[in-house]
């Protein structure tokens, strides 16, 4: 074979791969076949747009099969340039058409470009979620404390998941209702009878505003009785008082020796005065001998 030949071959070769690579003729059949409209020079574009034509094509052919009709290839390239999370935008939206939830492309996408798992987001609303909220310690009116454990049924409201708070809220509200309700019990025995009353009321106060979940039910799943803070609290004022009686005490007993030090030193004071009197009698008879006024008298 002639070289030049050779050549011409090589060059078709070449040039055939560099076209079939660039231009995805299979994928924009596939996509015809399939039922999904996309131009073939917007699959060419995509790929200097760094934008994988494959996930896009697959993308349109999930939402056109599932009877999704606002999803276009723009936003799908719109959402991928955004690094978006394709796959689980278009699952999502299949679950929530199958389960008639009002949710449509822009929602999702919105959902899943604010950080937020989209598809798990979907599968809690439709089967509800479990948030275990951490042992709860609270001390009734008796002096009582009570310590109870919590779970939270909840699903997830579309419309606020978006700006909503998240699970940490949810267990810092339920905790917070629980504490106040036993903190306004009388007595502990009515929590221990009656823990539906903790959960009716705690629920009653609308806890799931402004956050992504809608609040089903508060189960109070254990309570389990603390240490008598009532009566610590009084053997504490009482060892107070105590302390405080003996301090008085003390300090009665100080001044009592202080003062019978203080007497001791006068005695003492005194008997020195006597002993120099005592001491000055002889002296003075002497001088009375030799002045010979003694026997005057």
């Amino acid at each position: 074979m002639p070289l030049n030949l050779l050549i011409i071959v090589g060059a078709i070769l070449i040039g055939s791969w560099f076209f079939f690579q660039f231009i995805p003729i299979g994928l924009w059949i596939t996509a015809i076949f399939s039922g999904v409209q996309v131009n073939l020079v917007d699959l060419v574009f995509m790929r200097f747009r760094k934008v994988p034509p494959g996930l896009i094509v697959k993308s349109l052919i999930l939402a056109t099969k599932a009877g999704i009709l606002d999803v276009t290839s723009q936003k799908l390239e719109t959402h991928f340039l955004a690094h978006g999370n394709l796959v689980n935008v278009i699952k999502a939206l299949i679950v929530a058409d199958k389960a008639n939830l009002d949710m449509n492309y822009q929602q999702a996408a919105a959902i899943d470009l604010a950080g937020r798992d989209v598809l798990h987001a979907v599968q809690v609303s439709v089967t509800p979620y479990i948030i275990i909220v951490p042992s709860i310690t609270a001390v009734s009116m008796d002096g009582i404390q009570v310590i109870a454990d919590a779970r939270v049924t909840v699903r997830t409201n579309i419309k606020q998941l978006v700006g909503g708070a998240g699970e940490e809220t949810i267990k810092a509200r339920v905790g917070q209702g629980i504490i106040s309700k036993i903190g306004t019990t009388q007595y502990y025995l009515e929590v221990l009878e009656k823990p539906e009353e903790i959960s009716k009321e705690v629920l009653a106060n609308g806890l799931d505003s402004g956050t992504a979940f809608e609040i089903l039910s508060i189960d109070i799943a254990d309570i389990n009785i603390g240490r008598n803070i009532g009566a610590k609290l009084q053997i504490d004022q009482a060892m107070a008082d105590l302390n405080i009686a003996n301090a008085k005490a003390e300090e009665r007993r100080a001044m009592a020796v202080a003062l019978e030090q203080e007497m001791l030193a006068k005695v003492q004071e005194a008997r020195a005065k006597v002993i120099q009197a005592e001491t000055e009698i002889p002296a003075g008879l002497a001088v009375a001998f030799r002045s010979g006024r003694f026997f005057k008298g």
